[in-house]
C-alpha cells in the first residue's frame, strides 16, 4: 500500500513508518519541511495547515492517509493562546487533509484520523465504549471538533476511522519516561487519591492497531486502549513492582497543578476514564500486550 503519514516525526508516527516499511509498504511522509532537499527511503509531500496549502496531487492514487499531526497538549501551560494552538492545529490540519482527498479524482480508500479518550472526560469508574457521550470539557471539544473536521472526507464516500488513544507506553518519549525516574529513586507513587482510571496502551499495539485499521472494514470511533485498564494506584503499583522499587510515596493533587497549571494537570493526570476497545475487539483485533505488568516488563526489557 502507499500509505500518506503526517506527524511523521512523532512517537507513534515514527514507530507506524518503520512498522510500514518492514510489511512491505511505501509510506509517504507529509511534512511541513521543505522537501526538495529530502534525504532517504520516504518519498515526501509538503504542506502547511496553517497557510491552507498541500501538496495535492500528491494524494492522488494513494491507498490510505494516516493523519497524526497535531500540536502537543502538554508541551506548555494551557494559557488562551495555547488552547486555541492545540484546538487549530488538529481541526485546520483534519480538514486541509479531508477536503484534499475529498476532491481527489482517485482518493485514497481509507483515512485513519487521530483523535483521543479525551472525548470522554471524567467518568469515574463506568465502563466507556464507543458509543459513550461527550464530555463537557476541553479536551473533549478539542476531540469533537477534531472528529467532525474529516467530514468532507465521509462525506465523499471514504472510509474513515478514528482512533482514540490513551496512554502510550514507551521508554523513549510520553508519559513513562517522565515518571521513570522517581520511581527508579523510590519516590514514585500515587496521584492523588489513585483512584482515577488510567487507560493505556504500549506503541507496539498502537502501531499494529493502526495497522489494523488500514486493511479492516473499520470506521468511526475507535478506542485503542488496552481491554485492561487501570487505576492510577494500581499502573504506580505495578511500575514499581517491575523496577524492583517502592511505590508508597503519593504525589499530593497540587503539585502538578502548581508545576503545569490546574485545568491541564486536572485532565491530563486526575481525570478518570475507564476506556474499552469494544470496536477493536469486534473486528478481531488481538492484543499483544493485554496487561499492564508484562507490557510494562516488555517495554523496560525488564
Amino acid at each position: 500500500m502507499d500509505v500518506v503519514v503526517t506527524g511523521s516525526s512523532g512517537l507513534i508516527g515514527t514507530a507506524l513508518v518503520d512498522a510500514l516499511h518492514a510489511a512491505g509498504h511505501h509510506p509517504i511522509r507529509l511534512t511541513r519541511r521543505d522537501t526538495s532537499t529530502a534525504r532517504g527511503r520516504d518519498d515526501t509531500l509538503r504542506w502547511d495547515p496553517d497557510a491552507g496549502t498541500i501538496d495535492a496531487a500528491g494524494f492522488e492514487g494513494v491507498d490510505a492517509v494516516v493523519h497524526l499531526a497535531g500540536e502537543s497538549i502538554a508541551s506548555h501551560r494551557w494559557t488562551a493562546e495555547q488552547k486555541q494552538r492545540i484546538l487549530e492545529s488538529r481541526v485546520k490540519g483534519t480538514t486541509l487533509i479531508a477536503e484534499t482527498i475529498a476532491a481527489s479524482r482517485r482518493p485514497p480508500r481509507v483515512l485513519v484520523s487521530a483523535s483521543a479518550i479525551g472525548f470522554y472526560g471524567d467518568r469515574g469508574a463506568a465502563p466507556l465504549t464507543e458509543t459513550a457521550p461527550q464530555a463537557d470539557t476541553f479536551l473533549a471539544g478539542v476531540v469533537g471538533a477534531w472528529e467532525r473536521a474529516a467530514d468532507p472526507a465521509r462525506t465523499a464516500g471514504i472510509r474513515v476511522a478514528h482512533p482514540r488513544t490513551g496512554i502510550v507506553l514507551s521508554r523513549d518519549s510520553g508519559a513513562l519516561p517522565k515518571l521513570l525516574p522517581l520511581f527508579r529513586l523510590g519516590l514514585g507513587g500515587r496521584f492523588g487519591s489513585g483512584r482515577q482510571y488510567w487507560s493505556w496502551i504500549t506503541l507496539g499495539d498502537e502501531v499494529r492497531a493502526l495497522m489494523w485499521l488500514l486493511s479492516h472494514e473499520v470506521s468511526g470511533p475507535v478506542n485503542l486502549t488496552s481491554p485492561n485498564p487501570v487505576t492510577n494506584a494500581e499502573f504506580t503499583k505495578a511500575l514499581g513492582h517491575v523496577l524492583g522499587r517502592p511505590a508508597l510515596l503519593p504525589v499530593p493533587a497540587f503539585g502538578p497543578k502548581v508545576v503545569v497549571g490546574t485545568e491541564l494537570a486536572t485532565e491530563l493526570l486526575f481525570t478518570s476514564a475507564n476506556v474499552l476497545p469494544a470496536a477493536l475487539l469486534e473486528s478481531g483485533f488481538e492484543f499483544e500486550h493485554p496487561a499492564l505488568e508484562p507490557a510494562l516488563r516488555s517495554v523496560l526489557e525488564r
